[in-house]
């Protein structure tokens, strides 16, 4: 680059920085909208099944029964109801006032001390089929929880055929919270990253200054590079800030290395702000610009990253389109650094996938830009 190269650049480079300066809309994209976004989902969205209406029906109370219904009473997991039949409680869950049904018959006591073996009735809402998985499995915790206990007061050994010693790895806690906030980080950068490079774009196009610039001496190299430097540094700013919210906010652990995750960053972010270029050849109108950028980005990188559903539990041919989504690369690699540490087997191909996706939506949006106006 010679020296009156170096010049253009310099002086393109500080246009748009006053223009982000002047222009309050891409600090607010940049900034704002992660903010705004990491409050909602983090505060707002939870896959943990936490204080579940239950119903509790004791036929015949005693001191067993007792025992047995105060464990959802100190469970965090239930807020418990009491009916006094099962028909009662089948009404209630009808009106959605209880998510589950807990039924102990007249003879439980007779049949724990004479056989042993009371049968407990359980009815789940299977409306959600995910929170009526969760809530089954709570309620076998405390049915376990209460043998265990019933079998030390009684001096017995507690015969299970198995013992089952769980160990959970990456996430102790089992917190939706951990799991959904670096997704989140994901799904923000590529919101902010398309909207920032089409929805500016568009808007030189709709005032007029983006022929101004096409009749100077620059070149189309020149002005593409321009457009992504600030715009990169300010993606990085609000991905910085987003990450200072998941660890210090929401205290989700950052194990891994924070170079390793800066590389992953800029390699997303050059692959966001190359397909906000090329919406921006597509279409020279805000609006327009706007919602393709949502349809395109955001809504595949919300529904098919692993953001909240399993790539793998997608049908096959859903699968296959998973691997055009740039976000799935960068989710997979948020959550391992994140909750894992650096998995190199992990993090390497994601971020060569996303070098090459970069490298190609670069490319497309250099090779679709001319200086010319149609």
């Amino acid at each position: 680059m010679n020296s009156e190269q170096f010049m253009r650049l310099r002086g393109l480079l500080r246009k748009e920085s006053l223009q982000i300066l002047r222009d309050p809309s891409s600090i607010a994209i940049a900034f704002v909208m992660p903010v705004v976004l990491l409050l909602i989902f983090g505060y707002g969205v939870s896959l943990d099944a936490k204080r579940v209406p239950l119903a509790l029906v004791v036929e015949q109370p005693s001191r067993d029964t007792a025992s047995f219904t105060a464990g959802f009473f100190e469970s965090p997991y239930f807020v418990p109801v009491r009916f006094s039949t099962v028909q009662e409680a089948d009404l209630a869950m009808q009106a959605r006032r209880v998510d589950g049904i807990v039924w102990l018959r007249s003879d439980f006591s007779r049949q724990m001390l004479s056989q042993g073996n009371a049968p407990i009735g359980l009815i789940v809402n299977g409306v959600d089929a995910n929170n009526a998985r969760i809530i089954e499995g709570y309620l076998q915790q405390v049915w376990a929880n209460w043998l265990a206990g019933y079998a030390a007061a009684q001096g017995l050994p507690l015969k299970t055929p198995v013992q089952v010693d769980v160990r959970v790895w990456f996430n102790p806690a089992v917190t939706s919270t951990d799991f959904l906030v670096p997704g989140l980080i994901a799904v923000i950068m590529t919101l902010t990253g398309a909207l920032l490079t089409a929805m500016v774009v568009a808007r030189e196009w709709e005032r007029g200054t983006m022929e101004a610039l096409l009749v100077t001496p620059a070149t189309i190299d020149e002005i593409i590079l321009a457009k992504l430097v600030p715009y990169f540094v300010l993606g990085m700013g609000g991905m910085v800030l987003s990450v200072a919210m998941a660890v210090w906010l929401f205290d989700v652990p950052l194990r891994g290395s924070l170079w390793l995750l800066t590389a992953a960053s800029s390699a997303f972010l050059l692959c966001a702000l190359g397909m906000g270029l090329l919406i921006s050849t597509v279409s020279k109108n805000q609006f327009v610009a706007g919602q393709i950028a949502i349809i395109v980005t955001y809504l595949p990188a919300f529904i098919l990253s692993g953001f909240i559903f399993d790539v793998r539990s997608m049908p096959a041919a859903i699968q296959l389109i998973t691997h055009i989504v740039a976000a799935r690369y960068f989710v997979t690699i948020l959550q391992s650094l994140f909750l894992a540490g650096n998995v190199w087997p992990v993090i390497v191909p994601n971020i060569f996938a996303l070098v090459i996706m970069a490298a190609i939506f670069l490319g497309l949006a250099r090779l679709s830009s001319r200086k010319r106006l149609e």
